[in-house]
């Protein structure tokens, strides 16, 4: 990987975003938690929701990633409350899809999430990028399921 392209890759938006992520405090009792590890680069998301109405009412995230995954974590946390699973596991597909298939950048409200696409080509960052919403996702079946138990 030349200079150039680790510029590119870790562009100002990219920076700014890692620098800024919402809702870091996690939360006193969540409905429920999951912690999700990227294998290849040991970053880690671990995520707390509570929920209202099937949507998320209160999120909380720690985030241990790289500034691309930080990134990814911010637009997350930016759009998250008001959102159902549905719409959460619809970004997460849309994003994997975005990153590994040059499919179109996530619907609205998570489409901040294009500023990733210079990330298409560095499939060693794609498990970071993604552990924002599959962690999401995770706790929001889990506090689903605990409910209906």
């Amino acid at each position: 990987m030349s200079d150039t392209d680790l510029i590119k890759l870790y562009s100002q938006r990219i920076l700014a975003l890692a620098a800024e992520i919402p809702h870091t405090e996690r939360l006193e009792a969540p409905d429920a938690t999951a912690k999700k590890r990227s294998p290849l680069c040991g970053s880690t998301v671990t995520v707390d929701v509570k929920l209202a109405d099937g949507k998320v009412a209160e999120f909380g995230q720690d985030v241990k990633a790289c500034a691309l995954g930080q990134a990814a974590a911010s637009v997350l946390g930016q759009a998250v409350i008001g959102r159902t699973r549905a719409e959460v596991e619809t970004a997460r597909d849309q994003l994997k899809a975005m990153l590994k298939t040059d499919g179109p950048v996530p619907d609205a409200p998570f489409d901040g999430l294009e500023v990733l696409i210079p990330a298409k080509d560095y499939k060693n960052r794609h498990a970071s990028i993604l552990l924002a919403l599959e962690a999401t996702a995770a706790a929001m079946q889990e506090a689903e399921s605990a409910k209906c138990a």
